[in-house]
């Protein structure tokens, strides 16, 4: 597509790039960016010379999925490649849109590329969508109809098919920083026609920086908030005070999505921080998982597979601890029974770990599925009839109790085409340490044993 002169975009959507000031628009809604100049954060995406960044410039924009929090700027950028490009916006929302408005917006789309215009088609929440809604967008890109432009907050790996990804380049947005958020709000307060440069506001720079960190990544949010701070600070002087900001930041809360991409890279990074031996990095991320609303009986039962899968033989006790704990939780619920939980995190992450019985047990698992089903060997089969004993079931069992050390060690346990195999193999940690020594002398000795018989 030829390059044209950056021009707000047309037709019947409202032009959200306008300068024009609109007491009724929200802060966030009239400081939206109109280049990409004034964009912040996302500097790694759009930086000057970048493929992206060119591209957008230069009207030669492909389709594309916008990956990233909420509030990073996916509609703005959306917005701005409809304006670079000369080309209709269009915005449609998988929560609230069917089959059959995507059919008329799309049919609307057709009847201007016939006309030589393109349409830039932005769908917000488009993991929301399911693969018949995803498909009917597919002829479109291909033919250059629609400039498709979806947004999500999920991993498109997962939520988006197949077919539709092939079409499109993935960008991944990042959370805006606390720095950049900051330089959002200072422009806001230093714009007198968009923003609120012409109310007289003061506020200090570690009170701007406050509410930048409470906005937790999300540039829209942070302009809320300042927004609600300055209708508060009208009966004061024009002055956000201390205790205004205190008002404003009562309810902050962190940004979290439990069943999303962030639910699983949260327990993702409390469970390796506990395989690290780092109790301090498991307990932040134990707390953000609390912080955002996860059910306790659910990390309670991760937990306990920790014990199990991480820590193991290495420290037995850890597994009555994860019980313990989420057994006291069942008793007293929060936030009294969370500090047991939390104990139970800092001594998992302290104690010695081993996986050691965790890879014996896949490994038996696989010896099971490669040989299929074996015959118990004769001496170690149960006789409880005398019709059994005939027929050679445990002949030449010894027990082992009347073995020389309580073990007979010429006998073996496995199946006679599998021969003698080693699954656990105890780590040199913890109690493992003594269970490896006694271990490995016992195997020692079984094949000193069984190579005297052959011989």
């Amino acid at each position: 597509m030829p390059r044209r002169n950056p021009t707000p975009p047309a037709g019947n959507e409202p032009d959200l790039l306008s300068a024009d000031h609109d007491a009724l628009r929200p802060l966030a809604e009239r400081m939206r960016p109109r280049t990409l100049d004034e964009m912040v954060g996302q500097r790694r995406l759009l930086s000057p010379g970048s493929a992206l960044r060119r591209a957008v410039e230069s009207g030669h924009v492909h389709s594309m999925i916008l990956w990233g929090p909420p509030g990073c700027g996916k509609t703005t950028l959306a917005l701005l490649l409809a304006k670079y490009c000369d080309a209709e916006f269009r915005a449609i929302s998988a929560v609230l849109s069917g089959l059959p408005e995507v059919r008329q917006v799309l049919a609307a789309a057709g009847h201007r590329f016939a006309d030589g215009r393109r349409t830039v088609l932005f769908v917000d929440e488009v993991h929301r969508f399911n693969k018949a809604q995803q498909d009917a967008f597919l002829p479109h890109i291909e033919r250059g109809t629609i400039l498709f432009v979806g947004a999500t907050t999920e991993n498109p790996s997962f939520e988006l098919n197949s077919a539709l990804l092939s079409r499109c380049r993935v960008h991944v947005m990042d959370a805006v920083s606390v720095d950049d958020i900051t330089l959002a709000l200072q422009q806001a307060l230093a714009d007198p026609e968009r923003g609120l440069g012409d109310r007289g506001l003061s506020i200090s720079e570690p009170a701007l920086r406050e509410i930048a960190g409470a906005a937790d990544g999300d540039v829209r949010r942070g302009l809320t908030l300042l927004e609600i701070a300055a209708e508060l600070a009208e009966g004061e002087g024009g002055s956000i005070s201390e205790a205004t900001l205190a008002q404003v930041l009562a309810d902050r809360t962190r940004r979290f999505d439990k069943g999303g991409d962030q639910f699983y890279d949260q327990i993702s990074a409390l469970h390796k921080s506990m395989r690290s031996s780092n109790p301090d990095a498991a307990l932040y991320w134990f707390a953000r998982m609390l912080d955002g609303g996860v059910d306790p009986n659910y990390l309670a039962r991760r937990l306990t597979r920790m014990a199990v899968e991480d820590v193991g033989l290495a420290d037995p006790r850890a597994l009555q601890m994860a019980i313990d704990a989420w057994e006291t939780y069942d008793r007293l619920g929060s936030p009294e029974g969370d500090l047991a939980l939390a104990q139970l995190v800092i001594y998992l992450s302290s104690t010695a770990k081993s996986n050691a019985a965790y890879m014996a047990f896949n490994a038996a698992r696989n010896d099971v599925r490669e040989y299929g089903t074996q015959d118990v060997p004769m001496h170690i089969r149960n006789a409880p009839t005398t019709l059994m004993k005939q027929l050679g079931y445990g002949k030449g069992y010894r027990y082992d109790h009347d073995a020389d050390g309580g073990i007979a060690l010429e006998q073996t346990g496995f199946p006679d085409a599998m021969g003698e195999r080693v699954y656990y193999e105890p780590v040199a940690r913890g109690l493992e340490i003594k269970l490896k020594e006694k271990l490995d002398a016992l195997r020692a000795a079984r094949r000193q044993a069984r190579d005297g018989e052959q011989d």
